[in-house]
């Protein structure tokens, strides 16, 4: 299997290539932008490549002719992308045009991620036939890109997730449990939602199901994310009791108190049993998550 990676800097990219690096029936590619951010460089091959550029994209096919794709390279800051439509456009779905030629053209399987937030939130958990309706412009990019990808000739799979959590080597960007952590540990009171529900996702375990995707070449639409349905509030509680700090810093919100640029679905979260059934996919539990994450913090 020559397998190649785009966003390979970034947090489910990094966990890919600490997952496949090691395997014997993997020849692995590693592509970014830029150059690469993974502090381990062996057992890999990385090369510079910009998803927006389609000769770029035409390059590294012809030289690699990869078998199979996982494409995690994307705009996910989603007030960004209200406030940048046009870069959300281009990298979040022209540039899934120019990764669909290059898969059909070099016959690759192509797994693609995607997200909760093209539903409205308006009655999650959610099963894969859900019918999408997205309520900010990320949430429609990641729908166009899906009507993309069906719509090809080429072999396909989309996993869609909820809420990553995890740490990249480089400690360059933050998620719930961290947050909350340094917060309470500064003594800081912090307010947290209690009207939004999501079944949050560790970094490791989407590794995972996109690796047990792209094994079996399982075509179709996938939910890959945790398995405890849970508001921001008890995810926040749970970080305080695991890292044993002061839960009454805590303050009940709701998404009222805040003014974001764009709308957030309230009530998402994902229904996996397909993934279950089909693929073997067995995500950690919320705590388990977060054990893993302080242990890599050690």
């Amino acid at each position: 299997m020559k397998l190649l990676i785009t966003g390979s800097n970034g947090l489910l990219g990094q966990k890919l290539v600490q997952l496949l690096k090691g395997k014997k029936e993997v020849e692995l590619i590693a592509t970014a932008v830029g150059e690469n951010r993974l502090p381990d460089k062996n057992g890999y091959i990385f090369e510079s490549m910009d998803v927006t550029n389609p000769t770029d994209i035409q390059r590294v096919f012809k030289q690699h002719q990869p078998t199979h794709v996982i494409h995690t390279a994307a705009m996910t800051n989603v007030d960004q992308c209200e406030e940048d439509e046009a870069g959300c456009e281009l990298l979040n779905v022209t540039a899934v045009k120019y990764l669909v030629e290059a898969c059909s053209k070099y016959n690759s399987f192509l797994c693609h991620l995607s997200t909760d937030f093209i539903f409205d939130g308006e009655n999650g958990p959610y099963d894969e036939n859900a019918k999408a309706n997205p309520i900010s412009i990320y949430g429609e990019s990641k729908l166009k890109a899906e009507e993309i990808i069906i719509a090809s000739k080429t072999r396909w799979a989309i996993a869609r997730t909820v809420l990553v959590f995890g740490i990249v080597a480089d400690m360059s960007r933050t998620n719930i449990i961290l947050w909350v952590k340094k917060s309470l540990e500064d003594g800081k009171e912090i307010k947290v939602v209690t009207d939004q529900f999501r079944t949050p996702t560790l970094a490791e375990d989407l590794a995972m199901g996109c690796w047990l995707i792209v094994q079996k070449e399982a075509e179709g639409i996938f939910n890959i994310s945790g398995k405890d349905f849970l508001t921001p509030y008890e995810m926040a509680i749970k970080t305080a009791d695991f890292f044993k700090l002061d839960k009454s810093l805590i303050q009940i919100a709701d998404s009222s108190t805040f003014t974001q640029k764009a709308k957030r679905p309230p009530r998402t979260g994902f229904d996996i049993s397909k993934a279950r059934m089909v693929l073997g996919y067995e995500p950690h539990s919320f705590e388990e998550g977060i054990k893993l994450v302080a242990a890599q913090l050690v």
